[in-house]
Parts: structure tokens; sequence; C-alpha cells
């Protein structure tokens, strides 16, 4: 393990040397420990850490060790001594509070008993008449999280006199699941190829998978599910469970637990068994014994995910059983190893009369039925992912249930590798939603970090947008949205835009002539796209198959559900798809008084109109114009403000790393591209039912509906 780490500093040594000789391609992320421009804060940080002492020896403090040297020899520009005693003013203590005699008298015990087993405090303190600050935890974890917390704050220019920071996660589990296929494919990746390389593992160990953990710890990620959902039963042979093993190694000191996505017909494709159903003797002492492998390579595994019963995956509906039935049948093999399920509710059948009402139909009656290691991860919305959903009704709906969210950081609907947006706004959304499940100020935050039902088994998972590109996401953009994650899965709580100034501090600048400007670009990126692809509650009308770019023509699949005009339900009288009582009354599925708030037609918030209600061309909105004007006026609005991007953007010519700017140049040029095409296509198409002019003073498409129709990309990411 030591020579495993030792080879990871050497590596990020080596770049931050390489950094300053040549452009930035984006590989290290938001820790680039680059040399502190300010000469103010500078001086300010070199007073103030004169060395540094780490108390331990264990992985992970050796992880912490290692971080501070190379951030604080790259922060600081100097080579900062690392000491074994205390012997000077102005140190840096880090350690674990039970283990040093050092933290003796420190009066912080109270604070201790607040902050779990991932928590920590940094604080300035006087020890033996000598100034110092000191980092320190429960556990050697809650160390290296602090010591990322501190390089963060000198990373961004932070004021690190007379600290007292407390800080622990508000979310249990915190995870990153990985849809990535043993051949190495990814399903909706749009970063390249998959980060796990099954061939040449578990020998090879590639200095990414380390740097992938140190990634993930820094913004306090706590576990990875390494394959896809839609699950290859082979993971679970011992060809590939020594290889799993292997990345456990590299990434245990780093506080993260490996989990995999179990096949549920497992029992019949790799134990020769005639059934899977979970009520046979057979199939559960299979699981007991698989399980009891599992652990024998990899003693701390997390546990499983699974999709059942939804997209052509095996389940125990197959049985006639329920899906609580299925998924205390994994709970009961793994609990004796304090493993958990997290059990998906992405589960639908084709041809039903509303598919945005059945997890809720499914899963509400199972409340108070799952084993209590189980955890139901429910999609944000009751949908797929879309640019904008309400968010799920079941987080409203089962408070004798451990409920997890399931994020997508990929972008699969949000334009995929070649927009940028910035998905914390999504994130916090629905995070901020009221449920009313406990009457006003039941939030979905709340739901899902325990706090409103008592719960403490909790878990938030984002479904990951790294690949085996150079920069991790193709974009480079999209590592805001993999860090906002990691930092609301702490932290529900913080802001959008505190956290976007983070991200722009650690990866562009700390001038305030660049973060402002970005900041404005992320900001309202996620809106944009809206905008010129789904507004007003629009949703689904994709793309086929691979669901790149507009298709709201889309009617030709035998599940009707898969058909884009499933969802809109344009005609000649207006759009929209009634969720009303009048309609299928999913509106019902909401506590009150959402359910009168978005059954009412002059009550919905514009953002949700056509999602709850189908509405007349002619119908007058809020502000005085018809619908059909307004959608125009939302399409016409996305382009335009992708083009402010663009100028935004160049604007920044000269200020920040060429290469970086440069990439995102001909991203955005690919983006208003695609804006355009957007809007063309959508406002041709549904002018096809409408029958009315393009509002003056818009411009009219240069193409026809039967050109763009007739666009195909067989190239495109995630082209079945």
């Amino acid at each position: 393990m030591k020579r495993i780490l030792l080879a990871a500093v050497s590596l990020v040594t080596l770049i931050s040397c390489l950094s300053v000789a040549r452009a930035d391609d984006g590989y290290r992320l938001w820790l680039k420990y680059d040399l502190i421009s300010n000469p103010r804060k500078l001086d300010e940080y070199r007073a103030a850490i004169k060395a540094f002492l780490v108390e331990g020896n264990s992985p992970t403090i050796e992880a912490a060790r290692h971080e501070l040297h190379i951030g604080l020899d790259g922060l600081l520009g100097a080579k900062i001594p690392e000491v074994s005693r205390l012997d000077k003013n102005d140190i840096l203590i880090v350690g674990t509070y039970r283990h040093s005699p050092l933290f003796e008298g420190m009066k912080v015990r109270s604070k201790l008993d607040r902050i779990g087993p991932e928590g920590f405090l940094i604080f300035t303190e006087k020890i033996d008449g000598k100034s110092a600050t000191v980092v320190t935890a429960n556990t050697d974890i809650g160390v290296l999280y602090g010591v990322f917390r501190f390089l963060r704050m000198l990373q961004t220019e932070q004021d690190i006199r007379n600290l007292d920071i407390v800080s622990f996660p508000r979310i249990k589990l915190r995870m990153l699941d990985h849809w990535d296929n043993l051949n190495g494919t990814v399903e909706r990746g749009y970063a390249g190829f998959s980060i796990w390389n099954w061939h040449t593992l578990p020998i090879y160990i590639k200095p990414r998978y380390i740097d992938y953990a140190r990634a993930n710890a820094s913004i306090g990620i706590n576990g990875a599910v390494l394959n896809n959902v839609n699950a290859d039963p082979r993971i679970m042979t011992r060809h590939y469970l020594v290889k799993v093993a292997a990345l456990a190694e590299v990434f245990r000191p780093y506080g993260i637990k490996v989990y995999l996505c179990a096949n549920f017909d497992a029992p019949i494709l790799l134990g020769d068994l005639k059934t899977a159903n979970p009520l046979d003797p057979k199939v559960q002492d299979w699981w007991k014994e698989k399980v009891k492998e599992i652990y024998s390579y990899i003693p701390d595994f997390g546990g499983f995910l699974v999709k059942a019963n939804s997209e052509g995956q095996p389940g125990p509906s197959d049985y006639g059983l329920t899906q609580a039935d299925g998924a205390n049948l994994l709970a009961n093999a793994i609990r004796p190893y304090g493993g958990i399920v997290m059990w998906r509710a992405f589960v639908y059948t084709y041809n039903a009369k509303d598919r945005a009402k059945q997890a809720y139909e499914i899963f509400k009656p199972l409340d108070g039925k799952f084993a209590s290691n189980v955890l139901l991860q429910i999609k944000n919305g009751p949908l797929d992912f879309q640019p904008r959903e309400p968010f799920s009704p079941l987080f409203g709906a089962m408070p004798h249930t451990n409920l997890m969210m399931e994020f997508q950081i990929t972008m699969e609907y949000l334009g995929q590798g070649t927009s940028t947006v910035f998905l914390a706004p999504l994130f916090k959304e629905t995070l901020e939603s009221d449920t009313y499940a406990k009457g006003k100020g039941s939030t979905v935050a709340k739901v899902i970090d325990g706090s409103l039902d008592g719960h403490t088994l909790t878990g938030i998972a984002g479904v990951s947008n790294i690949g085996a590109d150079r920069d991790w996401t193709g974009n480079e953009f999209g590592q805001s949205s993999w860090y906002a994650f990691g930092r609301l899965a702490w932290n529900p709580n913080l802001t959008s835009k505190e956290i976007a100034n983070e991200w722009i501090r650690m990866t562009f600048s700390n001038r305030e002539d660049v973060i402002k400007p970005i900041e404005r670009i992320m900001l309202q990126s996620r809106e944009d796209v809206v905008n010129y692809m789904d507004p007003l509650g629009l949703n689904m009308i994709f793309g086929y198959n691979n669901h790149y770019g507009p298709g709201p023509w889309v009617d030709w699949s035998s599940h009707p559900d898969w058909n884009s005009t499933y969802y809109h339900r344009a005609d000649s009288v207006g759009v929209g798809f009634d969720r009303t009582k009048t309609g299928s009354d999913a509106v019902s599925q909401y506590n009150p008084p959402l359910d009168k708030e978005f059954g009412s037609l002059k009550r919905c918030p514009d953002k949700f109109l056509l999602w709850f209600h189908h509405v007349p061309w002619k119908y007058k909105m809020k502000h005085g114009e018809t619908l059909w004007d307004d959608i125009c006026y939302h399409y016409y609005a996305g382009v335009d403000s992708v083009r402010e991007m663009q100028k935004i953007w160049n604007s920044l010519k000269g200020k920040i790393d060429y290469a970086e700017w440069n990439s995102e140049r001909m991203y955005l040029e690919i983006q208003e591209h695609e804006a355009v095409w957007w809007r063309n296509a959508c406002v041709l198409y549904f002018q096809t039912f409408s029958k009315m002019p393009i509002p003056k003073g818009l411009p009219k498409p240069d193409k026809t509906l039967k050109y763009y129709e007739g666009l195909k990309f067989p190239n495109a990411p995630g082209t079945w």
C-alpha cells in the first residue's frame, strides 16, 4: 500500500512541476496546487504555516501526509518542512484526537462528540505558548477530509486566522454510480470509455485510480458502484472479484468502499439453478454463499445496487412477488457482514396510462416492508433525469422506508458531453422542494438526510460522468457537476453560487474579473438548456435511443412510452400531458397543498405547466402572451443565452490558461449550433399543430421541418 501511495505522490508532484511549463489539460481537476498568485495572501500563509506535524502512520494518515506535502509545497511555492515534534510557532498540526498527547487539554471533546466518524475540526490553538492550526477528528478518514478542507481554504484564498470550523456530513452514504460495462464501454457515458481496465487488473494499478480516489475524498464521496445497473453477472465471479479487490485496496485509505450492481438472475446465470425466486431456499442459500465469497476477497465490501424488473432486467415480479421481497432476499444475505442493498425505484411497465405514476404505484404500498439495511434509491423526478421535472412524489410518501436520492451527473438529457451545464441548480431545485409530508418545511433534503423521519441509514447517489478522457469528464465543465454533487452530498445546505465560486477559484483563478463572468455562465447554464430543449414543463422530446438532439416527432416505438408524442400530446387544441384529475391524476400523488397547486391551471408554476396540463395554444399566460408565443420566446431566449455565454467566455481570453479557454470556446461553438438546431426543429414541429406564426421580431428557421426530421447521428454517444 505504501508503494501505491508513494507512486500517487510522485505522479501528482510531477504534474504540479510540469503545470507551469505546459498547457493545463484538465487532469488535475480542482486539486491544482499551483502557487498562490496573490502576494499578500501568499505572505500571510507562509507566515502562518512554517512547518507541519502529522500524528500517526496508517494508510489514511499517510494519504493525508502526502496531500499536505503536495498541496503546501505547490501552493506556497516552497518546501514546507514536516517536523516530528512541536518546536516552533506557526505550525499546522494534523492527527486523530485520541492518538496524540498533543491534543490533551484542548477543550474540543464536546465538538468531537457531535461530528461522528467522518467529521473534522479545524481550529486555532495555543500549545505551550506556541501558535498552531489544528486539524483533528475522531477517525483517520475525518482527518483526511479535514486536510482537504484546509487545503481548499488556501486554494480559495480564505482567512485562516482564528479558525473554528466544525464540519460533518449530513448524509451517510455518498455514492458515485458508474454505469460501466465489463467490455470497457459506458452506458450513457460521454467522456470516453470506462476508467476501469479489467484486463490489466489486478496487477497493473493505474495512477488514475489513485487520483480518482483522491478527487472523491476531497469532496467527501465515500462509495463507488463499479459496474452498470444493467448488470453483467460475471462481475461476481472469482475472475472479477480479485480485480474488484485490487480497486478496493486502492480506495480504502481514502474512505471509499466499493459496491457492485447485482443481476437478479445470477443464481440461474452463475449458479446453474433453475430459478431466482426469492422464496426458494436454494436461491437464498446461493446468495448467502456468494456474499460470503465476496467478503472473503473484500472484507469491507459495501453492498449491492440492483435494477430489477425495469427495461428487460429480471426481478421478483417475474415470480409474482413484490420489489420488497426481492430486496430483502439480498438484504438478509448481506446483513451479517454489515452490508447494505440499494434497490432502485426506476421500475415501470410498458403501455401505462402515465409512466410517471408507476414508481409511486409500485412502491408506496411497500412502505415499511423493506429490511432495515435496504435503501430505496429514487430518481430525483418521477420520470427519467429530464432537464426539469417536479420531484418524485415518493419522497413525500414513504416515511417508514430508508430513501436515497439518485441524481444523474452524466448529462444524458442535458446536451451530453458537448454542452456546458452546471448541475448544482438542478440538484438544489430538487433538494429544496417541499414535500409537505409533515407540513411546510418537509423538504426533500430533510427526507434523504433522515432528519424528517428519524432514519440513520441515509444515502445519495450520482450517476457518474467520469470516463477515460484525459480531463475525466469530456467537457471540463463537467467536472463542476461532479464537484457540486460531492459538496451537496456532504452539506445539502450549500448554495449553487458558493459551490461555483469554490470550483472556479480552484480550477481557473482567484481573480474577481475571472470569477464573476464564469459564475454568471455557470449559474444560468441549466436554465438556458431547459429553455432551448424543454421549456414550460415539456419533457422526453429527445432523439430516439441516443437521446441526442430533438425528436418531438418520434412515434414509431412499439412501446408507447418510448415515443415523444406520448409525453407532449400536441394536437390542434394545445400541448402538454394532462395529469390533473381530468387526466391521469398524477397530481394526487403529491401531498396537499401541492396537489391543488399543480392541479390548477392558474396556480401551477410555469416551469411545470405542460408537465401537469394540456394547455390550449391561445391560452393567455400570466404575463399576457399566448402559450404559443411564450414557447417560442423560451426557445429563442435559450439560443440567445448560449450566444451570450460565448461572448462572456471570449472576454476571458488571456486571463486563464489558453488550452482550457480554447477547449471551452470550441464546446460553446458546438452548443450554439445544437441550441439553434433544437430551437428550429421544435418550433417548426409544434407550429404544425398550433398553426400560428412565429412572433414578430424573431428570425425564422432557415431549414424545413423535413430537413430536421431527416438528420441522422449514427456515431452519437449512446446510440444503440
